[in-house]
């Protein structure tokens, strides 16, 4: 299987953190899955990092690192990423959510054939099948 892990997925299972849920873990180290992550995540962490770099210690560029020390893979954004986020829509009663990372990263997911692992409970509302929850 193919996983592209959420952002804090990503960082939790780079440090072996115990907010990381079993399952993402038991899959994340199955040596049968192959485990990417996206630009957009370190785009995202660049972005914390400087408004606040007191929570977030860590750059996004050593978030790089750290991905491809660890062996995986980087999903770089395309023009199709962009065309499966137009195409993204959310459940009608579903509980507002406005991370634009999550959606981009959703929608590489979707159009790359990935498995998206995140814990956010609001993403399954996107009934997209490629977001599993853990």
């Amino acid at each position: 299987m193919n996983l592209l892990l959420d952002t804090h997925i990503l960082i939790w299972a780079l440090n072996d953190d115990p907010r990381l849920p079993k399952k993402a873990k038991d899959m994340i180290l199955d040596p049968d899955n192959a485990i990417y992550y996206s630009c957009i995540s370190i785009w995202e962490v660049s972005i914390k990092h400087m408004l606040h770099p007191e929570n977030v210690t860590f750059s996004g560029e050593e978030l790089s690192g750290y991905c491809q020390e660890a062996g995986y893979i980087q999903v770089e954004m395309r023009d199709r990423h962009v065309y499966a986020l137009e195409s993204l829509k959310r459940e009608e009663n579903a509980p507002a959510h406005a991370d634009p990372f999550d959606r981009i990263l959703i929608a590489q997911a979707k159009a790359e054939n990935l498995t998206f692992l995140t814990h956010d409970a609001l993403l399954p509302f996107y009934g997209e099948k490629c977001v599993v929850l853990v």
